[in-house]
């Protein structure tokens, strides 16, 4: 495998109703600093996805990390947009784990009006699938708590077979150590059906 190819490019990806897009590619406007505070506020991402965008100043900081992993070819994270009017739907963010061997991690969050259309599914496949042919990736794992059964359904949805439970591995939003369901896809599993 050529390290020359195991780095994150930033790149647009169409899902007709929806635009992957960088995150920090370009100057956040206020609208989109309030967006990111929404986020950090919803009770499902805050428990989930606990976000350090509180206030215009923390998702700044936020969009700029954002920003310094696509630099450095570490991180791809995608601003999920309506693809009609560019209001924020959630964000599906790719991240090297050991880049000499190919591993990587994936996660995302959507906000409500975006959740139960499928959007958190076609959207991570897509990212998925990138990783896999423009980044040289060759293994993407997918960890969620336990309780996340909607993080569950999208993981079996996107051909993340599960591989078993991590005890108390991660801290929440809630402050408290839960287990999580590891899913994992190879480069060489085949898509799965839509």
């Amino acid at each position: 495998m050529s390290t020359s190819l195991q780095t994150f490019v930033r790149t647009t990806l169409d899902l007709a109703d929806a635009t992957l897009h960088p995150w920090g590619h370009t100057p956040a406007g206020p609208e989109r600093l309030d967006d990111l505070v929404a986020a950090a506020a919803d009770p499902t991402i805050a428990l989930w996805n606990p976000l350090a965008t509180a206030d215009h100043k923390a998702a700044q900081t936020w969009l700029e990390a954002r920003e310094d992993g696509w630099d450095r070819g570490v991180g791809a994270a995608f601003a999920t947009l309506d693809a009609t009017d560019g209001t924020l739907l959630g964000t599906v963010n790719l991240r090297w784990t050991d880049r000499a061997d190919g591993l990587a991690m994936i996660g995302y969050w959507f906000l409500p009006h975006a959740r139960g259309r499928g959007l958190a599914t076609r959207a991570t496949r897509a990212v998925t699938t990138w990783g896999f042919h423009t980044a040289a990736a060759r293994r993407i794992e997918l960890a969620h708590a336990t309780g996340n059964e909607a993080s569950c359904r999208v993981a079996g949805r996107c051909g993340y077979l599960p591989e078993g439970t991590l005890r108390e591995s991660h801290l929440f939003g809630d402050g408290l150590h839960h287990d999580e369901h590891l899913h994992a896809r190879l480069a060489t599993d085949p898509e799965p059906r839509p």
